[in-house]
């Protein structure tokens, strides 16, 4: 009897705990939030029937007298605050809250990307099939796999990982060409595949034959690191754009300098296209400089090449106040030399793209001036905007299908 009654009251008590966050769940206002409207506005909405003043801040919002990105919801009078943007374009938008001055996220979107150490709500526009907003969806299309694969680094003394993308129907057999797709500064081997929709732009590129198949290798960049932030021994440091936070110790030796590593882990575990033919390598902003350096040490490697806003620091440090990247390459005979020996190679395309507004639009220009000077042949993309993740995940679609045809 006594056990009867400790059962019943036991099941009572567990009864009550897991019926308590379900209640949660239904006794609450409900929000819709973002709502995107079949004409491309979007409405925000948070529920603050407490709160002073709620602004929604991010890329889908432009103010038009002083240009910020950021505007003030309205109020009504059960405590709901609103805000409907005008017409938005096609693209993968970004946002978040401040309620009384303190950032948050929206709580009716689960839906969210993680930017060095800033998580912000995500969502999609698109109103075509033939728009960039089609292109970074899952559609109802033959999906490739994403996995996270360590690796032994002899150059940098330790185990490391990074991200793998194989096409759809790779298991089936088959030899593919790699491309080496590289991250920014602050970023990780994470940062492709989540803020660059690396996986879902080349699913849908290549069903629509626009692509070859190909493997996309996404390493982590920082050489003093295994893996992104708490994903190694090192543990949960919270990440920095330069490194500000996490492990002090330096690096043995750099990215380039090691990217054999990569390459022939990839080659021996990958049924690859073991061929100059069959590789390509490019790179956003840091990444874009690691792949120039790349470039210059190993002139045979690669068959393509691309600098999205690339940061061109040939000693491997950031200098403000150092000479013009086009005087430093006029001073470094090692350097001329090497750019030499890899246009006599002859690849078989070297791009570089970035924005009008980008902070290293200078450094670049300096490059293809030295470029244009030697007749050394290559594609150049202007974009409007700067520094952002909208231009590279758009350099990545533009990219993509030259390579390998």
């Amino acid at each position: 009897m006594g056990k009867r009654i400790f059962s019943a009251v036991l099941l009572s008590i567990i009864t009550t705990i897991v019926a308590f966050p379900q209640e949660k769940l239904f006794n609450y206002v409900k929000v819709d939030s973002p709502v995107i409207h079949a004409d491309g506005r979007v409405t925000f909405q948070l529920f603050a029937p407490n709160a002073h003043e709620v602004v929604v801040q991010g890329d889908c919002i432009v103010s038009e007298k002083d240009g910020q990105q950021r505007a003030k919801m309205v109020k009504d009078e059960k405590g709901l605050w609103s805000y409907t943007t005008p017409i938005l374009g096609p693209e993968l938008y970004s946002y978040c809250f401040q309620v009384d001055g303190v950032t948050m996220n929206d709580p009716a979107n689960i839906y969210m990307n993680r930017d060095i150490s800033t998580y912000s709500n995500i969502f999609i526009v698109s109103k075509s099939k033939d728009d960039c907003g089609h292109l970074y969806r899952v559609n109802e299309v033959p999906h490739g796999n994403i996995s996270k694969v360590w690796y032994p680094s002899p150059s940098l003394k330790m185990n490391r990982r990074m991200t793998i993308y194989t096409p759809a129907n790779y298991e089936k057999g088959g030899h593919y060409p790699v491309l080496y797709l590289l991250h920014g500064a602050g970023g990780d081997e994470n940062a492709w595949s989540e803020l660059g929709r690396a996986a879902q732009i080349m699913d849908n590129l290549i069903a629509e034959g626009k692509a070859k198949p190909m493997i996309v290798v996404m390493p982590n960049g920082n050489t003093n690191c295994q893996a992104a932030p708490g994903e190694w021994s090192f543990g949960m440091y919270t990440p920095s754009f330069m490194g500000e936070t996490g492990p002090k110790k330096p690096a043995v030796t750099d990215m380039a300098n090691s990217f054999l590593d990569i390459v022939n882990y990839v080659d021996s575990h990958y049924r690859t296209i073991k061929e100059r033919r069959g590789r390509a390598i490019c790179g956003l902003s840091m990444g874009g400089g690691q792949t120039f350096n790349v470039s210059r040490l190993y002139p045979k490697l690669f068959d393509f090449y691309g600098l999205f806003s690339a940061g061109l620091h040939l000693n491997g440090k950031i200098e403000q106040n150092s000479s013009s990247l086009y005087d430093q390459i006029q001073h470094d005979s090692l350097i001329q030399v090497q750019l030499e020996q890899l246009f006599k190679s002859k690849p078989r395309c070297y791009w570089i793209a970035i924005g009008r507004d980008d902070f290293l639009w200078q450094m670049n220009a300096d490059l293809r001036k030295y470029f244009d000077e030697h007749h050394y042949p290559y594609r150049f993309y202007q974009t409007d905007g700067g520094h952002i993740w909208r231009n590279w995940r758009l350099y990545l679609s533009w990219f993509a299908p030259i390579l390998f045809q």
